[in-house]
């Protein structure tokens, strides 16, 4: 479960440096169960409704950049499930207030300890507690002025 959870720590790592200009989010809830682990992170950054397409758009470029094979996306447009080769599944998803949410399931593995994600979270640290509503202006992600549409979801 650990080399389990370390990989999903990685892929949201790497999903976290893909997004330009960058964010600041809080590790939220770390769930071990039978066998598997769900590792979540919560963006603190306001992402205004003008560019939740646009974020969600740098998203999925990225997951299918990987590899990662699209499986869902909601009817309303504000959350995607993907899954890697080797089973791990992906969500994003932009909630109330503009607040983006991150899961990533490992697939079932043996069953072990697992520890606390290793990344420092990019501000302050909500683990395992319901993360605040988003409190990060962000003179990009959180204005209303809309994109052109080129530079919207692909």
């Amino acid at each position: 479960m650990q080399e389990a959870a370390d990989r999903a720590d990685a892929i949201l790592d790497a999903t976290f440096k893909a997004i330009k200009p960058t964010v600041r989010w809080t590790p939220t809830y770390t769930v071990p169960a039978e066998c598997y682990v769900d590792r979540d992170r919560t963006v603190m950054t306001i992402i205004s409704e003008q560019r939740r397409a646009a974020f969600l758009g740098v998203v999925e470029r990225y997951w299918k950049s990987e590899g990662y094979k699209l499986i869902d996306v909601s009817a309303n447009g504000l959350a995607a499930n993907f899954r890697t080769e080797d089973g791990f599944q992906l969500q994003v998803l932009i909630g109330a207030h503009g607040q983006a949410h991150f899961s990533v399931t490992t697939p079932c593995v043996e069953k072990s300890d697992v520890s606390a994600p290793s990344s420092p979270p990019a501000g302050p640290d909500h683990a395992q507690q319901q993360a605040p509503a988003p409190n990060v202006h962000s003179d990009f992600w959180s204005s209303e002025e809309p994109l052109p549409s080129a530079s919207r979801r692909a």
